[in-house]
């Protein structure tokens, strides 16, 4: 039986639907189909649900094409706003390369004019101490004449002496002529001597006078040639003190390393000049010898140079660094973890250099690095190039700064072709873009 609601909701949906009756008609037969209200409810109803999801999916799919287009012009705004930091990353680079290009070329004019001056100052320190010779010559030619003038004249007095004598003797004994000849002869003679005594008195003071001058002159030349060299070595020194002191390398420690390193190949320059009498040296022989031991801290400087990761493991005209040094999101694992170096995308082969001298200590396959090499180098530093197509050294192999070591490549965990390039300071990792940026304005 029918509950009073179900016959109260179906007299409200006779009142709103009506019964309704189809035909269908064909040529034999007439049918007809009844559309009760409860019916004709679930077709509307049905018809409804379907406009309305029509309705709300169009609308979606509108909202969804605007925003797409929104996405699309911002992805484009995002890779003009790179490309143009791209450019001016490459712009930087270049100048940069440039200045390192003109600093390298100052720092070996600097050099040849070190060697030429140097040379010069070798010259003129020779040609000083003949001066300094002949001048003690002169003014010992000069005392002694000076000496035979005085011992001339006193005899000339003596002689007059005796002449005047001799010619009261003569007036009062009438003296013979032989004897007075032979006074005339002597008294002739000596006034000759005395007179070539003074001339030659006066050319030694004259040539003195010249050899003075000419001293005077040397020594303001000297002092130019100092003055140049002092600032020729100031202008090397200064920047290499400068790019240790960058990249945390005391320089007065890693001098001492390289010295010792060096001791059994001659060790530091010679003195200029040293003094086997016990005297004190001269101010232009402690002047020289500081500018000698300059030199010699700059050759220093340059064999630790050589032997300190300062150079880039890739030509960065043909690659981008895609990745830095320090924390980051692991691109596989979604987690955070330390990024022990810096990463330099390229081609395919994209040749990679080692970045100091050192002995090869690894050369082959390891977890994580895909191909590696490992270079030990001085001071306690190592560096290690990562995920390889090729390598070009062997374990053991002594390579030096700028040797092809391998091929760019992506084995090992590597998400696309690029070099890993790591740098460790007695294990520890530190940031490789320290040294390579310490050295922008020297190589």
């Amino acid at each position: 039986m029918r509950t009073r609601l179900a016959i109260k909701i179906h007299s409200f949906l006779e009142n709103r639907f009506p019964e309704r009756r189809v035909f269908l008609k064909s040529d034999s037969d007439t049918r007809f189909v009844r559309l009760r209200p409860e019916t004709q409810l679930i077709a509307i109803s049905g018809i409804v649900l379907f406009v309305a999801w029509a309705i709300v999916a169009t609308a979606i799919i509108l909202m969804d094409s605007i925003g797409a287009g929104n996405f699309r012009e911002q992805a484009k705004r995002d890779q003009i706003t790179y490309r143009a930091r791209l450019n001016a990353i490459s712009t930087e680079r270049d100048t940069r390369a440039e200045e390192a290009l003109a600093a390298q070329e100052r720092f070996n004019a600097a050099l040849a004019q070190i060697s030429i001056m140097q040379s010069e100052l070798l010259t003129s320190e020779t040609r000083r101490q003949e001066l300094e010779t002949g001048i003690e010559v002169i003014q010992t030619t000069l005392r002694q004449t000076m000496t035979q003038r005085d011992s001339t004249r006193i005899a000339l007095e003596e002689l007059r002496a005796n002449t005047d004598a001799e010619g009261a003797t003569h007036q009062a004994a009438a003296a013979s002529p032989l004897q007075m000849d032979f006074l005339s002869t002597v008294l002739s003679d000596t006034a000759q001597e005395r007179d070539q005594i003074q001339a030659d008195a006066k050319e030694a003071l004259d040539q003195r006078a010249e050899m003075e001058l000419e001293l005077e002159l040397l020594n303001e030349r000297n002092d130019q040639i100092f003055r140049q060299l002092e600032e020729a070595v100031a202008v090397s020194v200064t920047p290499l003190d400068k790019m240790f002191r960058s990249a945390g390398m005391p320089p007065d420690r890693i001098l001492e390393q390289v010295r010792r390193g060096y001791s059994g190949q001659g060790g530091p320059l010679s003195p200029l000049a040293l003094s086997t009498r016990g005297e004190e040296p001269s101010a232009d022989e402690l002047r020289a010898n500081q500018i000698l031991n300059q030199l010699d801290q700059l050759n220093l400087y340059r064999m630790a140079a050589q032997q300190a990761p300062f150079a880039t493991p890739v030509n960065l005209g043909l690659v981008r660094q895609t990745s830095g040094f320090g924390y980051r999101r692991d691109p596989k694992t979604g987690g955070r973890r330390l990024h022990k170096g810096s990463d330099f995308a390229g081609r395919t082969g994209t040749d990679i250099y080692a970045t100091a001298d050192g002995v090869v200590t690894h050369a082959g396959w390891q977890s994580g690095y895909g191909k590696l090499v490992t270079i030990q180098h001085a001071f306690g530093i190592e560096t290690k190039y990562a995920h390889n197509s090729n390598l070009r050294v062997k374990v053991g192999q002594r390579v030096s700064r700028g040797d092809h070591i391998a091929d760019m490549g992506n084995t090992g965990r590597s998400t696309g072709t690029h070099l890993h390039y790591e740098v460790r300071v007695n294990g520890n990792p530190v940031n490789p873009m320290i040294y390579i940026k310490a050295a922008r304005n020297v190589f």
